[in-house]
């Protein structure tokens, strides 16, 4: 984030200067439509007319309050606003608000989708001074859903290897990526899903970067890899297609909104930037 976020859970002071209210209805967020997407900024939300049925404050973005709202299913937007998904309004608004945005929706599933503890049944009540809900039947407290994902950038001397799913835009291809179980480090489950999609063995894994990841609520952490040896071999069940790409002959890649993309960038910028660095050493 270029701009200064600082999380909160609890307001300070009273609701009287302008807000940013991240309102979504399901997963798409309530903005101001044209080329540039906007994010309702005033000190209640209610003057937008719309009803909310929470609120949830998240913090300051450069000292201004930034709130996320679940919006009623029936409401209708105000005139000169619209409702889009997350993936349609990267670009268009402002870098800083989107990720907050990206943190709202997480947020606001997660107070939808708990409601009741999973314990016992009793109906929860949300903490005070802290993200997370509390049952006060059994006491048992429940945070927000996060779910760790590796995404893993394999290379072979100039060529990448990237596959494909049957749920991606046709043509596009990219790293694998995959969920962490339970008991694995991040690095065991890099090896796991790389023998699993693809039959390879890996080595030099190295930490690249993390990106929340909010479809709906997943953290993905990023890395590079080394090939190791093998014949590609994919499980059909994840994946229908699996290549080595040459640096200069890639296919149409993810959006650059997804660490996916900036994994390859870097990949493609090392190794446009090698002959340069050889050239200076004669």
């Amino acid at each position: 984030m270029n701009g200064k976020f600082v999380s909160d859970v609890v307001p300070r002071g009273g609701r009287t200067e302008p807000a940013w209210w991240f309102a979504f209805q399901e997963s798409k967020l309530l903005v101001y439509g044209g080329p540039s997407a906007g994010i309702p900024c005033l000190a209640e939300f209610k003057g937008l007319g719309l009803k909310s049925l929470s609120q949830h404050y998240l913090g300051r973005l450069d000292g201004r309050p930034c709130y996320a709202v679940e919006l009623a299913e029936a409401d209708s937007p105000p005139e000169g606003m619209s409702l889009e998904g997350l993936r349609t309004v990267f670009g268009r608004l402002d870098e800083d608000l989107f990720w907050i945005a990206a943190r709202a929706v997480q947020i606001v599933n997660w107070s939808k989708t708990h409601q009741f503890c999973s314990r016992c049944g009793t109906p929860l009540k949300m903490m005070e001074a802290e993200r997370a809900k509390e049952c006060s039947r059994c006491g048992q407290l429940h945070f927000p859903r996060l779910s760790p994902a590796i995404i893993v950038l394999i290379e072979r001397e100039s060529e990448v290897l990237l596959a494909r799913s049957s749920h991606f835009i046709p043509g596009v291809y990219s790293v694998l990526a995959g969920f962490v179980e339970p008991g694995e480090s991040l690095e065991e489950a890099i090896v796991r899903e790389v023998q699993e999609e693809v039959g390879l063995s890996i080595r030099d894994i190295k930490y690249f970067g993390s990106q929340p990841w909010p479809f709906p609520h997943s953290l993905m952490i990023g890395f590079t890899a080394a090939y190791a040896g093998g014949e590609i071999s994919i499980d059909e069940k994840e994946i229908e297609d699996a290549r080595w790409f040459k640096v200069d002959r890639l296919p149409r890649l993810p959006g650059r909104i997804s660490i996916a993309r900036k994994l390859i960038d870097w990949f493609v910028k090392k190794h446009q930037e090698a002959p340069a660095v050889v050239a200076g050493r004669n």
